[in-house]
């Protein structure tokens, strides 16, 4: 008999990445889940949305996400919204039985600060203070999902678990607006500076704070393998590449040919947190061989498709 997986947030960016990599077979059958289906802050959608597909398992995408202005501006319905849908989609896959249950969480989850001595941080380090900020409700919402996935193996033996990615990055992302992230929006000022044939691009504070990013196609292929493996443990998803915002402005500049560009940088920006990177040290334990696209060649690969795009409207 296929195993019945079901996938929320599939319209987002890992998302759309897993139904690439998750098609459906003979053994294996993804049921793709959407805003557009169901309102997951409504218990009664879950309950019925379970009731109609009645999954073995569960990988739970679906988030209010966000750039730092979004969160500032709205961190009410950051934290709620992503309490009721974390807590409704639990919940509803525990009481139908649901066997496996991956949740998808992100760095933004861990504290602000830790002493130096602990970076990169071990998934241990997860309780040490409060999420940074600008991101707080998010962070705070995301790491409550952690505590009721590991309370419901507590309580009831099952044997869910979660991943912890670094920031995301893809063709598939936003690249303007509250909602872009550093690297996309740094592709599209590369991309339209070059179009326009300028000379330069702006970019916000120092450049000093240290970042992981991360090709999401590569999430999706890790959330497949610890899906379809015997992987119940939880872990950080990142790859090696630990770069100042500077140093990753610089390889954008190289990937991207364009490197006659000057870039400037407005110091009257706050430069938010200055490091988050978190040890991969048990992913290499259960996923030795995996193999990260690197950030040179992941942001070559977006500028390609984002700069054509561009040049063609």
């Amino acid at each position: 008999m296929a195993i019945r997986i079901l996938v929320t947030g599939a319209s987002g960016m890992v998302g759309r990445h897993l139904r690439k990599r998750m098609p459906g077979s003979l053994h294996v059958v993804p049921i793709f889940i959407s805003s557009k289906d169901y309102d997951l802050r409504d218990s009664s959608q879950v309950k019925e949305m379970y009731s109609k597909y009645n999954p073995d398992g569960v990988i739970h995408l679906a988030a209010k996400v966000g750039g730092i202005m979004d969160n500032i501006k709205d961190p009410v319905s950051f934290y709620e919204d992503n309490i009721l849908m974390n807590t409704n989609v639990l919940s509803w896959a525990y009481k139908h039985g649901v066997k496996k249950f991956i949740g998808v969480l992100s760095t933004c989850i861990y504290p602000d600060k830790v002493s130096d001595f602990l970076y990169p941080m071990r998934e241990s380090h997860l309780h040490d203070g409060p999420p940074t900020p600008t991101n707080f409700s998010y962070g705070y919402a995301k790491r409550c999902l952690a505590v009721q996935i590991d309370t419901y193996n507590k309580q009831y033996g099952t044997k869910y678990n979660y991943v912890i990615p670094c920031n995301l990055y893809s063709e598939l992302d936003h690249f303007v607006g509250d909602k872009a992230h550093f690297v996309t929006s740094l592709i599209h000022k590369i991309a339209l500076a070059k179009i326009n044939k300028e000379n330069s691009i702006t970019l916000f504070g120092t450049g000093q704070p240290l970042r992981q990013f991360m090709y999401a196609g590569d999430l999706a292929a890790i959330i497949v393998k610890t899906y379809l493996s015997n992987v119940y443990s939880n872990f950080n998803v990142c790859g090696d590449e630990t770069y100042s915002i500077k140093e990753i402005a610089k390889i954008a500049l190289e990937a991207c040919n364009a490197e006659e560009l000057t870039i400037n940088w407005d110091t009257t920006k706050p430069d938010g947190q200055y490091r988050k990177d978190v040890s991969n040290t048990k992913l290499k334990e259960v996923f030795p061989n995996f193999k990260f696209t690197s950030l040179r060649d992941g942001i070559k690969l977006v500028y390609e498709k984002h700069y054509n795009e561009l040049a063609t409207k």
